[in-house]
């Protein structure tokens, strides 16, 4: 193989990939969760998660082939097994557990907000150790597209408990003043 000459030494393009194989498996592996949601949801809110969790994991797959291009452009080579991706993955499956429809939401929110913390530090790591400024940047838009989505996530399991609330009074108690 040729050298590659973008400069970044190989050693910083080495990190910067083992970062990026990092987040691909954290995603890979929410994409195989997200989906497997999207099979077995039940329940009044079937509809809306079915097809939430489509719009989801369609976008996952994208990103996953984004951040695998993002690491053959750097020079490296992504994962592409399971045993990788589980051993590289710092998110949880959770074999032979069927958890409500709640409770799926939860997780994945859940899952969602822990890739958002790890991005935020191979950000840092991208700007400040690796002077890798590009995938930063690419990570950023990862990161700001993975807190949308946790939001949303958030946002169902919240309204699921405003909805069981009797007094209206509940649904103001963590509204900012003067709203």
């Amino acid at each position: 193989m040729r050298p590659i000459n973008i400069g970044l030494t190989e050693e910083q393009r080495c990190s910067v990939i083992e970062l990026l194989n990092r987040n691909l498996a954290d995603v890979y592996l929410l994409l195989v969760k997200t989906r497997k949601y999207h099979w077995d949801v039940v329940g009044p809110q079937f509809r809306t998660l079915h097809e939430l969790w489509q719009e989801q994991y369609e976008a996952l797959s994208l990103h996953a082939d984004d951040i695998a291009e993002r690491i053959r452009a750097l020079g490296g080579y992504p994962l592409g097994t399971v045993e990788g991706f589980l051993r590289y993955a710092s998110i949880k499956e959770h074999p032979n557990d069927l958890p409500n429809a709640n409770e799926m939401v939860t997780r994945l929110y859940t899952d969602y907000e822990h890739i958002v913390r790890n991005l935020r530090d191979y950000i840092a790591q991208c700007s400040e150790r690796y002077n890798d400024e590009g995938t930063a940047d690419f990570l950023t838009g990862l990161m700001e597209s993975y807190e949308e989505t946790a939001w949303m996530l958030r946002s169902f399991v919240e309204g699921e408990a405003l909805q069981g609330s009797t007094s209206s009074s509940d649904s103001v108690n963590n509204m900012p003043a003067g709203v």
